[in-house]
């Protein structure tokens, strides 16, 4: 091989470096690293759900009621 011919070479692999960078960089950047610990802490996560909501609804207006409250006196027109 003369250094023509790698010297093409070289640019052809420059050329799809180059062009496959953004999916390269997805994988293996920075951003790929917290991203896939998000992903962990994610998988981690579970949806609880309830049927106390009636009792939750109860327990709101029992703390509402029970909040201090100011009488607004109504203006004299």
């Amino acid at each position: 091989m003369s250094w023509p011919w790698i010297v093409l070479l070289a640019i052809g692999i420059g050329v799809v470096v180059a062009a496959e960078w953004p999916r390269f960089e997805r994988f293996a950047g920075a951003d790929a690293r917290r991203l896939r610990g998000r992903e962990k802490r994610k998988a981690k996560l579970t949806v609880i759900s309830t049927n106390d909501d009636d009792e939750f609804v109860r327990s709101v207006h029992a703390d509402l009621e029970a909040l201090p409250t100011t009488e607004e006196r109504e203006a004299p027109r």
